[in-house]
C-alpha cells in the first residue's frame, strides 16, 4: 500500500513537472506591442515547464486571456482571475497587463500548475519607479571604472537583458545619464559640424538608441535622457570657439551663456524628441557646467534652452527636474530657502505643459541613500519645506537613493526598503530612483571565475538588490516568501533562508553609513570600509571612527559616547550608542553565519558566490564591532587613563584584524582586484580587501602608541 501511494505521488509530480503536456492557448491583442511581449514571456515559461502553447483556439486545456480593463483597475494594477479552463489576466493598462503576466510566469516557474493558480491582484504604491543608469561615453568623471563598460553598453543584447530585469521587477522608468547625450543621438540640422562621426558610425549610434527606446516601450518602461547642464561636443566648441572647456572629460567648468550655445542645445533637444518618438522625456540639472552663474541665471538658461526646446518639438514629452539647485555660483552643492522658492516658482510657472507631473528628483541623504531611512540631508545640505508646503499641484517629489557604497558584494535588506517607503511616502511623493554615479552595472569586472559563472552582466550578480527595490516600490507588502522562492528556484532547498542571511549580514553597510557622516559620492565606500581623506580614499582608521560625527541623529559617535560616559551622563533609550550598535552587529552577523554554515556549494559556483558574499558581509560586520570596541577603549584610555583600557583597545583591534583576514581569505580566490571610482587621485589604483590590510593593521599600532591626554 505504501509503495502504491509513493508511486502515485511520484507520478503526480512527474505529470505536474511536464504540465501534463496540456495545451494552452494565449489570447492577446496582436496589434499591441506590450501584449505581444507579455504573451511571449508566458509562452517561454509554459514551454519550459512542459506545456504546449497552441496557435489554434480549438481543443485547448487552458485559455489564458490577456486584456486591459482600465474601467475597473487603476493604472499599472493587475488581477489574475482563474475560472475553470480560463485564466484571465487583466491590467489597468498595458503595463499592468504585463505585470499580471509576469506574476503568472513567476507562479509557473515556482512549480505551481495552471490548475492550482489562485485569484490575486496588486496595485502600485508609486507611479514612478526608476533606475539611474550612467552611460560610459561622455560620462561624468572620466574614470577607468566607468569607461571600461563602453563596449558592453553599446551592445543591444545588454539592454534587452537589462530591460527584461527591470520589467520583471516592476521598474517602470529607465533614466540614462551623461554629460552631453545629443552628440550620440543626432547630427544637428543646423550644426552638423558638432558631430564627430561619419555616416556609418552615426548610424550605429542611432540604431542603438532606437533599439533601447523601442524595447523599453514594449516592456512598458518610460525612458529619459539626463545631461549635464552647459556641455557641448568638442567639435562644436572648436568650430565656434565657445564653451572652451565645456566638453568631456571636464565637468566642473564655468557656464557659457552665449547665444550660439543656447541655440545649439535648444535645437538639439527639439530634434532628439522629434527623431526618437519612443523616448519618453528629458531631465535637467542646474549643476556641473554652470560655474559662475547665480541660481536665477541657471533657471533662466534652462527656460531658454532645454525647456524651450521641449516646447518647440512636434510632440509632448515628460520632464524630470533635479533639485536643489546650487544656492551659490559654485558647482558644488548648497541649499537655501531663496533658491528653493525660486525653483518652485519656475516649476509652477510651467503648469501642466508636460505629460503627467514634473518628477522632481532629490538625493536622499546626498549620495549615500543606503544609510538611514530618515531624511537627514539632500545634495548640498539640509532641506527646507518649500517644495512641500503648500502641497504642489503640478509636480511630485522622487527620492534618489544613490548607492555609492557596495558594488562588488551582493546586498539585500527588505525591511530597510519597507521602512524607507513607510517613512517617506508622503502625499507629495511620486516615487524613487535607485542607482549609482560611480558604478555602471554592465561589464562584470569583479568575478575571478568568469568561465564558471552563469551570468553575463554585472547587474545579474546583484539580482536581489534590483528585485527587492523594484518589487517593494511597486508593492511594499510583497512578502519575503517571494524573495525566498527565487532563491529556491535558483539553488534548490539548500538555499532555504538565504534571504534572511542577506537581510542580517548586509545590514552592515547601512549601519556604517548611518554612524559615519558622509556627503557626496566619494566620501564613503562602505564595502571597502573606506572614506575620503585629504583627497584620497583610505581605510577608516580607528581615530577617524572615534572623531567622526554621525549621519543619523539617533546614532551616537564614539567620542560623544565616551565623554558622556566618563561624565556620568546617559542617552535616551532610542539612541544607538556604540555598545548597542556592537550588540546589533554581533547578533545579526553571527546569525547570518549560522544560517549559511554547512551549505555545500561545491557543485554550484553561483551559490558559492551568494554564500561567500553573506560570509564577507558578516565578517565585515564583526570587524566593525571589534573596531568599535577598540575605539571606545582607546578613547577611554586617552581621556581617563588606565593600562587595562589601553590593553583592551589593542586586543579588540587585533580581533578586528583577524576578521579582516577572514574577509581576505573568503574574497581573494573569487574576486579580482577592481578598478573603482572611489580612488580619486590615482585612476590606475585597484581595490581588493587584501590590498589595504596594512592600513587595517595600523590601528593596532595607533592603540599601542596612544598616550593619555593631559587636561
Amino acid at each position: 500500500m505504501i509503495k502504491k501511494i509513493f508511486l502515485y505521488v511520484f507520478c503526480y509530480f512527474i505529470l505536474i513537472s511536464v504540465g501534463f503536456s496540456q495545451k494552452v492557448y494565449l489570447l492577446h491583442n496582436k496589434s499591441v506591442s506590450q501584449a505581444i511581449y507579455a504573451k511571449q514571456k508566458l509562452q517561454d515559461a509554459l514551454t519550459e515547464h512542459g506545456y504546449t502553447v497552441i496557435e489554434d483556439r480549438l481543443n485547448y486545456d487552458f485559455l489564458i486571456n490577456l486584456e486591459v480593463h482600465s474601467a475597473h483597475l487603476d493604472d499599472e494594477a493587475f488581477s489574475i482571475l482563474p475560472e475553470g479552463k480560463i485564466i484571465s489576466i487583466l491590467g489597468g493598462d498595458e503595463r499592468g497587463m504585463i505585470y499580471g503576466a509576469l506574476s503568472l510566469v513567476e507562479d509557473i516557474r515556482n512549480g505551481i500548475p495552471l490548475m492550482e493558480i489562485q485569484k490575486k491582484g496588486e496595485n502600485p504604491k508609486f507611479p514612478f519607479r526608476a533606475i539611474k543608469h550612467n552611460l560610459p561615453w561622455d560620462v561624468y568623471r572620466a574614470n577607468p571604472a566607468l569607461v571600461q563598460h563602453y563596449e558592453t553598453v553599446r551592445d543591444s543584447n545588454y539592454w534587452e537583458s537589462f530591460l527584461d530585469m527591470m520589467v520583471e521587477n516592476r521598474f517602470n522608468v529607465l533614466t540614462l545619464w551623461n554629460l552631453h547625450p545629443y552628440t550620440y543621438m543626432i547630427v544637428p540640422k543646423n550644426f552638423p559640424e558638432a558631430s564627430p562621426f561619419d555616416e556609418k558610425e552615426f548610424d550605429e549610434w542611432r540604431k542603438l538608441h532606437q533599439a533601447i527606446f523601442r524595447m523599453a516601450k514594449e516592456r512598458g518602461i518610460d525612458t529619459y535622457i539626463l545631461s549635464g547642464s552647459i556641455f557641448v561636443s568638442r567639435e562644436f566648441s572648436e568650430a565656434h570657439n565657445v564653451a572652451v572647456e565645456n566638453f568631456y572629460p571636464n565637468f566642473y567648468v564655468e557656464g557659457d551663456t552665449s547665444e550660439i550655445v543656447k541655440r545649439y542645445i535648444r535645437e538639439s533637444v527639439t530634434q532628439v524628441i522629434e527623431e526618437y518618438p519612443d523616448l519618453s522625456g528629458i531631465g535637467i540639472s542646474h549643476g556641473e557646467g554652470m560655474g559662475g552663474m547665480t541660481p536665477k541665471q541657471r533657471q533662466e538658461w534652462m527656460n531658454e534652452t532645454i525647456i524651450e526646446g521641449m516646447k518647440l518639438a512636434d510632440r509632448s514629452s515628460k520632464f524630470i527636474h533635479r533639485v536643489p539647485a546650487s544656492a551659490t555660483t559654485s558647482s558644488a552643492g548648497s541649499t537655501s530657502a531663496d533658491t528653493e522658492q525660486l525653483t518652485r516658482r519656475a516649476m509652477e510657472d510651467l503648469g501642466d505643459f508636460f505629460d503627467g507631473p514634473i518628477w522632481v528628483e532629490m538625493k536622499f541623504n546626498w549620495s549615500h541613500g543606503h544609510s538611514t531611512p530618515k531624511l537627514v540631508q539632500v545634495h548640498g545640505g539640509k532641506l527646507g519645506d518649500t517644495y512641500f508646503k503648500p502641497e504642489p499641484e503640478n509636480y511630485k517629489i522622487t527620492w534618489m537613493v544613490r548607492n555609492e557604497d557596495f558594488w562588488a558584494l551582493r546586498w539585500g535588506v527588505p525591511d530597510f526598503i519597507r521602512e524607507h517607503i513607510k517613512q517617506n511616502s508622503h502625499s507629495y511623493v511620486g516615487g524613487y530612483f535607485v542607482g549609482s554615479e560611480g558604478y555602471i552595472p554592465a561589464k562584470d569586472y569583479f568575478t575571478a571565475l568568469p568561465d564558471q559563472a552563469d551570468w553575463s552582466y554585472a547587474f545579474e550578480r546583484q539580482w536581489l538588490f534590483y528585485k527587492l527595490w523594484g518589487r517593494l516600490l511597486y508593492n511594499p507588502d510583497t512578502p519575503d516568501k517571494v524573495f525566498q522562492a527565487e532563491f529556491t528556484r535558483r539553488y534548490g532547498n539548500k538555499a532555504e533562508n538565504l534571504w534572511k542571511a542577506y537581510a542580517l549580514a548586509s545590514s552592515t553597510p547601512l549601519r556604517l553609513a548611518s554612524l559615519f557622516y558622509n556627503t557626496w559620492d566619494l566620501t564613503l565606500y562602505s564595502e571597502g570600509f573606506m572614506a575620503l581623506n585629504k583627497g584620497s580614499m583610505d581605510y577608516i582608521s580607528v581615530d577617524r571612527l572615534i572623531n567622526r560625527p554621525t549621519l543619523d541623529p539617533d546614532y551616537v559617535s564614539v567620542n560623544e559616547y565616551v565623554e558622556a560616559d566618563l561624565s556620568g551622563n546617559s542617552f535616551g533609550n532610542h539612541r544607538i550608542i556604540p555598545p548597542v550598535l556592537i550588540q546589533l552587529l554581533e547578533r545579526d552577523c553571527q546569525e547570518a553565519l549560522d544560517i549559511v554554515e554547512g551549505i555545500s556549494t561545491d557543485d554550484d559556483v553561483a551559490l558559492m558566490y551568494e554564500v561567500s558574499d553573506i560570509k564577507t558581509w558578516a565578517n565585515l560586520g564583526l570587524h566593525f564591532a571589534e573596531k568599535l570596541k577598540g575605539a571606545v577603549a582607546l578613547q577611554t584610555y586617552r581621556l581617563k587613563g588606565g593600562g587595562e583600557n589601553k590593553q583592551s583597545a589593542v586586543k579588540y583591534l587585533e580581533n578586528a584584524l583577524e576578521y579582516w583576514d577572514k574577509v581576505i581569505e573568503i574574497t581573494r580566490p573569487i574576486y579580482k582586484d577592481m578598478p573603482l571610482t572611489p580612488y580619486v587621485q590615482d585612476d590606475n589604483k585597484l581595490f581588493h580587501w587584501g590590498k589595504i590590510r596594512s592600513e587595517v593593521a595600523k590601528d593596532i599600532d595607533i592603540a599601542r602608541e596612544a598616550i593619555k591626554v593631559k587636561k
